[in-house]
């Protein structure tokens, strides 16, 4: 799963999902991965935005969150998202992906 965040929501976003999911790896917790990066979007008059003016483009610097959550937890994380993330409409990615002790379990 992936989402940006401006940078300052960041750790309040990573704690919160922590705390609706089920560890993924053995004996660890609060595992994600981040990397800054640049968001565009162009706000329609209609919107409500955290950050832009309606009728302009907006540049913000941004952090990209990734993580891997199970099957189960995804209704959870999502709705923890959604009421952590200060935009209007937050860009979330939900990508199936494959363990790699799936796919080689004598290991």
């Amino acid at each position: 799963m992936a989402v940006n965040i401006p940078p300052e929501f960041a750790d309040k976003l990573m704690d919160a999902v922590d705390s609706v999911m089920e560890p993924v790896y053995p004996g660890y917790r609060r595992c994600f991965y981040y990397y800054p990066v640049k968001g565009t979007w162009k706000t329609m008059e209609s919107a409500k935005p955290y950050d832009g003016v309606p009728g302009e483009i907006t540049v913000a610097d941004e952090i990209r969150i990734k993580f891997v959550c199970r099957k189960e937890d995804i209704a959870a994380v999502l709705q923890k998202i959604r009421e952590v993330h200060p935009y209007e409409e937050p860009a979330i990615d939900v990508v199936p992906q494959i363990g790699w002790k799936e796919l080689i379990p004598s290991l």
